[in-house]
């Protein structure tokens, strides 16, 4: 065994010496693969999930009373009320919810509630 291991080493120590012009290749090459990975990474992974992320902190900013919303529940309504954190939607006549800015998951066209009643 101990033969073996003193050959592998004796190989690798020749091709060393030997000045193997493609060691310091070798080393760049190294270097540009987690560059190319931590690209791809932000470009499609990160970057996307900002943007998503951006233009929902818009619309929720811009909500007003009247509006349609339905929630990450899937609780479609309308906006009676717009507080600092939390909506009041009506769900059906009468009955009033009080939601969380943020659960609202989408906006929907105007209309929508009405044709659902």
């Amino acid at each position: 065994m101990e033969s073996i291991l003193n050959f592998l080493i004796q190989d690798a120590a020749a091709q060393q010496q030997a000045g193997a012009p493609a060691g310091g290749d070798m080393g760049l090459l190294n270097l540009l693969f987690p560059i190319i990975l931590i690209a791809a990474f932000y470009f499609l992974l990160i970057r996307p999930q900002t943007k998503r992320a951006k233009e929902h902190k818009q619309m929720v900013d811009a909500l007003k009373k009247g509006d349609e919303v339905v929630t990450g529940g899937g609780v479609l309504g309308r906006i009676t009320e717009v507080g600092e954190n939390f909506l009041q939607v009506e769900i059906a006549e009468g009955v009033q919810i009080r939601v969380q800015k943020q659960a609202v998951s989408s906006l929907m066209p105007k209309g929508t509630y009405k044709s659902t009643l």
